[in-house]
C-alpha cells in the first residue's frame, strides 16, 4: 500500500469506519511513568494551559493510530491558541500521516511539531514545538496514574490514563513571551472517540497547590458509562474522588447547532465547586478526526473542605463525528 494512500485510509478509521478493536484488560494497569508508545487501536499525547496573566488559551494533541490494514502507525496533531484579548480563537491540524513515537525520553514527532523529553528521568522538562508553540514544560510533580487507572467501559471501551498534572510553562506563541502552568495527559486503549464514546473532562489548578480531574464518558446515546475523579495533591500523592456528581448547568448552542454545556457544579464528599467556562465560542471542527469538540479556559469557585476554593483550568466536551462539507 502506498503511502499517499494513508490521509485517506486515516480519515475512514476515524470516522464511520472504525479500527479493529483490541482487547484491553483493565485491571492489568500500566505504571504511571508508562509515557511511551504502545500496540493499540488509538493513543495520545496531550498539553494544554490556560494563561490568564497573558491572555491566552492553548492545546496541544497528538494522536497516535493503529491498524492492521495500514501498515504503519498514523500520525494526526491538532493546536489551538485563543486569545482572550481580541478574541481570535486559531486552530491548526496535521493531515493523517507518518511520524515518530520514542521513549524513554520521550520523543514524538509528526512533521516539523514534536515534543522532545530533555532526559529520561519522568521529572525532565519537555520542548514542545508545534507551529505558533514553542514551549518549555517542567514537571512540578511526578507523573500519576489517574484511579482507577483508566476512562470508559467495557461497551464504550477503555483508554489508560495517566499523565503531570502540573508544568512550568514559558517560552512564546507566536513570538509573545508567556508564561504559566500547564497539564500533560497521555492516554492508550481500544476507545474511539465519537463511534464508541463522547465525555466531559475538567482540568484544574486550585490555589494551594491542587489539582482536580474530572471525566464524565457517555456512550452515543447521551447515558454516563463512567464517571471519575483524582486529586493530586501539592506532594504529588493521587487519589480518588469519592461520592462524586457533575450537575450540568448552562447550555450554548453553537453556530453550527450542536449543544455544549459550558456551567457545572462538581460536587463531592469534600467539595461543592462551580464550573464556568471564560469563553463560549470554543468550538473545534477537526478535518483530521472528524470530531466536534469545545475546548477552552474554565474558573472554578466554591468550597472545599469547608474553606473558599479558586482554581483555574481547561475543559474538553466531545459533542461526537462531523462530517466536513
Amino acid at each position: 500500500m502506498r503511502l499517499k494512500l494513508i490521509p485517506v485510509l486515516a480519515a475512514l478509521l476515524l470516522s464511520g469506519c472504525a479500527p479493529v478493536q483490541t482487547v484491553v484488560n483493565p485491571t492489568q494497569l500500566p505504571a504511571a511513568t508508562d509515557f511511551g508508545a504502545h500496540a493499540n487501536p488509538m493513543e495520545w499525547w496531550y498539553a494544554s494551559a490556560y494563561l490568564p496573566g497573558d491572555g491566552l488559551a492553548l492545546h496541544w494533541a497528538q494522536f497516535r493510530v493503529r491498524d492492521p490494514r495500514v501498515p504503519v502507525p498514523l500520525m494526526i496533531s491538532h493546536v489551538a491558541v485563543t486569545d482572550l484579548r481580541t478574541g481570535e480563537l486559531t486552530f491548526l491540524e496535521q493531515s493523517p500521516g507518518t511520524g515518530d513515537a520514542a521513549f524513554p525520553p520521550l520523543r514524538i514527532r509528526q512533521g516539523a511539531w514534536t515534543l522532545t523529553q530533555t532526559g529520561p528521568e519522568p521529572t525532565a522538562p519537555l520542548i514542545l514545538q508545534a507551529g505558533p508553540l514553542d514551549l518549555t514544560l517542567t514537571p512540578l510533580k511526578g507523573p500519576v496514574l489517574h484511579p482507577p487507572g483508566y476512562s470508559g467501559s467495557a461497551d464504550t471501551g477503555v483508554l489508560f490514563y495517566q499523565g503531570i498534572t502540573r508544568l512550568a510553562l514559558a517560552g512564546s506563541v507566536n513570538g509573545r513571551a508567556v508564561q504559566g502552568q500547564a497539564w500533560l495527559d497521555h492516554q492508550w486503549g481500544n476507545q474511539i472517540p465519537g463511534q464508541t464514546a463522547l465525555w466531559d473532562w475538567f482540568s484544574v489548578h486550585l490555589e494551594g497547590g491542587r489539582d482536580l480531574m474530572v471525566y464524565r464518558v457517555r456512550r452515543l446515546d447521551g447515558s454516563v458509562a463512567q464517571l471519575i475523579g483524582s486529586v493530586v495533591e501539592p506532594d504529588g500523592r493521587v487519589r480518588a474522588v469519592s461520592g462524586l456528581r457533575a450537575e450540568p448547568g448552562e447550555a450554548w448552542v453553537s453556530p453550527q447547532g450542536r449543544e455544549y454545556t459550558l456551567g457545572w457544579r462538581l460536587v463531592s464528599d469534600e467539595f461543592d465547586l462551580t464550573v464556568q467556562a471564560v469563553r463560549r465560542e470554543q468550538e473545534l471542527l477537526s478535518r483530521s478526526t472528524r470530531i466536534a469538540y469545545w475546548e477552552g479556559p474554565i474558573e472554578v469557585t466554591g468550597m472545599w473542605a469547608g474553606a473558599p476554593a479558586r482554581g483555574q483550568g481547561m475543559m474538553e466536551l466531545v459533542s461526537g463525528a462531523w462530517t466536513p462539507k
